[in-house]
C-alpha cells in the first residue's frame, strides 16, 4: 500500500533543478509527481516516478544526496469538499499530516494525492474503513 517517494537535497542555485529533471530524463524516468520546499539556501525536491529505485541510483551516482520514503496515495472525489471529507477522516481519528501534494494528472473522475503522515499504518487502516482508495504502488508507477 506504500509508494516509494524520492527526495532530493539541493542547494538553492540556479540549475540544480534541471539538472535532475534531464538526468531523469535521460534515464527514462517519468516524473508522476512533484514537490519543492525551499530555504534561501536550500531546497527538498520530493518527486513520485516509475523506476524509484533507478532514479536513486542514477542520482546518487551523478552526486545528488537523495533518499527514499515511504508514502500513501490516494484517490479522492474530484468535486469541491473531496479532500476536505478525506483530511477530516484523518483529524478526526487524530492523524496528524507532516505535508501533502497532488499528481499532476488523474484517473476516471478522481484526484491524486500523496500523503506522508504521522501513522501510515493506522492512517491506511482509516482511510480504508472510510473507503477513501489507495492506490498501490504498481498503479501510481504505471500513471
Amino acid at each position: 500500500m506504500y509508494v516509494k517517494q524520492i527526495s532530493v537535497f539541493l542547494e538553492n542555485k540556479s540549475g540544480r533543478l534541471a539538472e535532475v529533471t534531464s538526468i531523469l530524463g535521460k534515464n527514462n524516468i517519468d516524473i508522476s509527481a512533484l514537490s519543492i520546499a525551499d530555504t534561501t539556501d536550500f531546497g527538498i525536491l520530493r518527486l513520485i516516478v516509475n523506476k524509484p529505485d533507478l532514479a536513486l541510483q542514477v542520482l546518487k551516482e551523478n552526486g545528488f544526496t537523495v533518499s527514499a520514503t515511504d508514502v500513501i496515495a490516494i484517490a479522492v472525489e474530484d468535486k469541491p469538499g473531496g479532500l476536505a471529507k478525506v483530511l477530516d477522516i484523518l483529524y478526526k481519528n487524530d492523524i496528524g499530516i507532516e505535508y501533502m501534494y497532488a499528481f499532476v494528472g488523474k484517473i476516471t473522475d478522481e484526484a491524486l494525492v500523496i500523503l506522508k503522515v504521522e501513522n501510515s499504518e493506522e492512517a491506511i487502516n482509516v482511510l480504508k474503513e472510510n473507503n477513501v482508495r489507495i492506490l498501490s504502488a504498481n498503479e501510481v508507477y504505471s500513471l
